[in-house]
């Protein structure tokens, strides 16, 4: 049996994905209805309405039901949820059961990688936590589209045992023991989304974009390498790979708030007809604080921490960022 924690886009993508595998897997939902719909109408209609969930997947909004005999449960909880969520779990996850972590964020309170939460609120060691990211739009792996990601974990048999539970049919997973550098990779790239978005709405063009997946690319690598990661693995899948496509592609949901930022919108009215979650958002307010914590330099996450927090005017931002003292490239 392996569950799935969260069942919002991300989370019922996994369950197909797992559950076409052959797999039996336990779907666990916050809401009720959506557990019921799930199972009757073999849809998520609300998060991922339009793709057919397999007979193989259970849904329920029981947390123990959901965990029991489970070998893997896989967390996808909206970040700012994670700790309370994990916590309400730890008295049903099996005593040897491993956990994948697929969530993207940065505690906004206490600074925790999703990780770290997770290690901390189930009270397992970390031989038995693995992090899964990489370039992966929900709708893209529910349809069968060719995806590939990125499993870490500081013990090669947990990395190797989730890296091979999902791996199949059109996605192929990569191993790498750098836990800490896949998750920071995944976390902040949506923040250099809503840049790549409200770069989109200023209506600036190719130039500004390919400048600005490249420094955002610089900025992941120096928080990660100061956090304890390690350089490489921001070429990577969890790197590289999950910047291009969350600042390029056309179903990120950071983009698009960043997009309607540049357009004139304000950010409580772009959040307030949102049902998913837009990651970034909160994940700036944990970034800013990191980085002072780290003694390190993110203009461009800085930037969108204050057009998002302060109402600073976007092109104003643009401006300050292009008035900065001049600096070697690779200087991090």
């Amino acid at each position: 049996m392996i569950a799935v924690i969260g069942a919002g886009s991300w989370g019922t993508a996994i369950a197909i994905h797992l559950g076409r595998l052959g797999n039996r897997v336990s779907l666990w939902s916050f809401e009720p209805k959506i557990a019921m719909a799930i199972n009757q109408d073999r849809e998520n209609p609300v998060y991922l309405p339009g793709y057919h969930i397999p007979d193989t997947v259970v849904a329920t909004p029981d947390l123990r039901e959901a965990l029991r005999d489970c070998r893997v449960a896989v967390f996808v909880t909206p970040s700012f949820v994670t700790a309370e969520v994990a916590a309400q779990a730890a008295p049903f996850l099996p005593s040897e059961a491993l956990v994948a972590c697929a969530t993207k964020g940065i505690e906004e309170e206490r600074l925790r990688l999703m990780h770290q939460v997770l290690m901390e609120e189930l009270n397992i060691p970390a031989r038995r936590l693995t992090v899964v990211s990489g370039p992966s739009f929900a709708q893209e792996v529910a349809g069968r589209q060719p995806t590939l990601l990125t499993v870490a974990g500081s013990d090669p048999l947990a990395a190797g045992v989730v890296q091979h539970l999902f791996s199949g049919e059109n996605l192929r997973a990569y191993r790498s023991s750098d836990v800490v550098g896949v998750e920071v990779g995944g976390s902040l790239k949506n923040v250099i989304a809503i840049a790549a978005g409200i770069c989109d709405g200023l209506g600036f063009g190719h130039n500004a974009r390919a400048a600005l997946i490249t420094r955002g690319l610089h900025e992941l690598t120096r928080l990660g390498v100061a956090l304890g990661g390690q350089r490489e693995t921001f070429a990577g899948l969890a790197g590289m790979g999950d910047l291009v496509l969350t600042c390029t592609g056309d179903l990120s949901r950071n983009r698009s708030v960043g997009l309607r930022i540049g357009q004139g919108e304000t950010l409580a009215q772009i959040m307030a007809g949102r049902t998913s979650v837009a990651e970034g958002v909160k994940t700036s307010i944990a970034v800013e604080r990191l980085a002072k914590m780290a003694n390190v330099e993110l203009p461009i996450c800085s930037a969108v921490y204050h057009i998002l927090h302060h109402g600073i005017d976007p092109q104003r931002a643009v401006e300050g960022l292009f008035a900065r003292p001049l600096k070697d490239e690779d200087q991090l």
